[in-house]
């Protein structure tokens, strides 16, 4: 079962404003949770009255029984834990894995075993926030219960979530920071590759050099908008493609994988209400 606690945070707060309004749980869910009695006093007992005003710091907790994600659970795939809490964890996926399976019958992916860790934990629930390319590593946030999922999903759409990057890029890069404000389209001429085009969608990637080296760059890179493949078609598109990214020119590697990391996730965390940083160090 799915489950996180509250403490209401100023006195008159309603469950129903929490769900429908603070959180904007939505109708779907919120109705559910109503018909199985899913919100909870301290003392285990159902609240009845979801309209009913409750003072600062009354307990609730709120259950999702019927909540459970699909995924295979893989414990053979080994999982890094950079963050956890009641609603979210944040986990390292490896360049070479997928974020998650293409098929209900898939293993080998990061969302399979982030659902054996779920449930070695007594957890029935996860959902992917966001995704990475297969060949890009680092940090991506999931969901624990569906209220969660929710809200995170409309902080990627508001672009409420920063997203921090670190490329190695081909050349001698010159500009020690910018910004490229280029939309992105579909290769009509390629299904799985991505090109800077005026009918796409807009995207702005902002970079800053770290170091050079004697034939490749470091940059460091932040996206205010999450189209696919950004990163990768905006650097390659000014001439310093990642390295090892040879679907967008980059230079050959010896592993076959390219050079990007998602190394930072931040934002206001929409329960704790509390500035969150989850990074990636030493790993």
């Amino acid at each position: 079962m799915a489950l996180f606690h509250y403490k209401t945070q100023e006195d008159n707060m309603t469950v129903e404003y929490l769900l429908k309004d603070k959180w904007q749980g939505g109708k779907k869910t919120v109705h559910l949770m109503r018909m199985a009695k899913s919100v909870l006093d301290s003392n285990g007992e159902p609240v009845d009255d979801w309209r009913l005003p409750l003072a600062k710091g009354t307990e609730l907790v709120f259950t999702f029984p019927d909540a459970a994600s699909t995924y295979i659970a893989d414990e053979q795939v080994e999982l890094t834990v950079l963050f956890e809490d009641e609603h979210i964890l944040a986990a390292v996926k490896p360049a070479g894995m997928t974020t998650h399976p293409d098929g209900p019958r898939d293993k080998g992916t990061l969302m399979n075993a982030v659902m054996a860790y779920v449930k070695n934990n007594g957890g029935d629930y996860a959902e992917h926030i966001h995704r990475l390319d297969k060949g890009t590593s680092g940090v991506v946030l999931v969901a624990k219960h569906p209220i969660a999922k929710a809200l995170f999903d409309r902080m990627i759409e508001n672009n409420d979530i920063s997203r921090k990057y670190t490329a190695e890029v081909d050349g001698y890069l010159k500009r020690p920071k910018g910004s490229i404000r280029l939309p992105i389209g579909k290769d009509r001429h390629h299904p799985a590759k991505r090109i800077v085009s005026m009918s796409g969608q807009a995207a702005v990637t902002n970079f800053r050099l770290i170091e050079r080296k004697e034939e490749t760059s470091i940059v460091e890179a932040d996206l205010e908008t999450g189209r696919t493949h950004q990163i990768r078609v905006h650097l390659s598109h000014i001439g310093y493609p990642v390295t090892g990214d040879t679907l967008y020119d980059g230079s050959e590697t010896e592993d076959g994988h390219y050079r990007l990391t998602a190394t930072a996730l931040s934002f206001i965390h929409p329960f704790t209400e509390e500035q969150t940083l989850i990074e990636m160090k030493n790993i």
